[in-house]
């Protein structure tokens, strides 16, 4: 079995005192130290808000902030109505995590393929998952686990809303695209995990928050008990055969509590990395 192994974009801001996780000794660094600025002491404000790299100035094509903007008013016409979230996708340009030939799709809401069998999911969907991850929780959160990479753009969303990202891709080279596509961005406080996210990332728990992009049978149980007391889970899962539904699994003092949404379609959990 491959041993997941954090590869961090760039440096991130150390964990919250008494929950630093270890690391196995294979960790992989693909930025050097300095990228992304020097990260702060435990409690700083640089800790507290991880340097972004300056954006590029608004165009009129693509890199441009009012087809950002569009994209989020449309998003909250849909319902979508936490201002970080929005505020999230307004600064993360979607169409950098896409294949050039889909680029000019890249706004629209409609998922796109992204290669071997994946696709980058629809802002709508994306959205709703990540205001189920907030809603009526302070922010940034700390630790957050993402099951499924894909092209890094999730976890670019997730960058503004948490102090780190721990995220997984059982797929050598769906991880590798995401490193390439997230490297030139320069956020630091992302991880990028290459294995098998069925049984998470024990190293790095308890987590604040927990989010899948894939569905199995039910929420696997190790997810369950990484998740920080007062944390929160989202994910698909198949509760009936061929039917998926959004599952909000909160921790508290008592257990957990459990809420089963809309139906969504997401592409199946698998185990194993390939």
């Amino acid at each position: 079995m491959v041993k997941p192994r954090p590869d961090p974009v760039s440096p991130a801001a150390p964990p919250a005192a008494g929950t630093r996780p270890r690391f196995p000794a294979t960790l992989e660094r693909v930025a050097p130290a300095a990228v992304g600025g020097r990260p702060g002491t435990p409690g700083s404000a640089a800790a507290r808000r991880p340097e972004r790299a300056t954006p590029p100035a608004a165009g009129v094509g693509l890199d441009s902030a009012a087809v950002r903007r569009a994209m989020v008013g449309r998003l909250a016409e849909q319902g979508i109505t936490h201002p970080a979230v929005l505020q999230a996708f307004e600064r993360v340009e979607r169409h950098r995590f896409v294949d050039s030939a889909l680029a000019a799709q890249a706004y629209e809401d409609t998922s796109l393929p992204i290669g071997w069998g994946q696709t980058i999911s629809k802002p709508s969907v994306v959205g709703r998952m990540l205001e189920l991850l907030c809603a009526g929780r302070s922010l940034p959160l700390g630790r957050v686990l993402e099951i499924g990479t894909g092209c890094g753009y999730q976890a670019a969303l997730l960058s503004h809303l948490c102090r780190e990202v721990y995220s997984m891709e059982r797929l050598r080279a769906l991880h590798d695209k995401a490193r390439e596509n997230l490297r030139p961005l320069r956020i630091p406080n992302i991880h990028l995990i290459f294995g098998d996210g069925m049984p998470g990332f024990a190293q790095g728990a308890p987590y604040a928050g927990i989010i899948a992009a894939a569905g199995g049978e039910d929420v696997p149980p190790a997810w369950l008990e990484q998740l920080a007391v007062g944390a929160r889970l989202v994910a698909p899962a198949e509760l009936q055969p061929g039917r998926q539904s959004l599952v909000v699994v909160e921790r508290t003092p008592r257990g957990f509590e459990r809420q089963v949404l809309e139906g969504v379609w997401f592409v199946p959990l698998k185990s194993g990395v390939a």
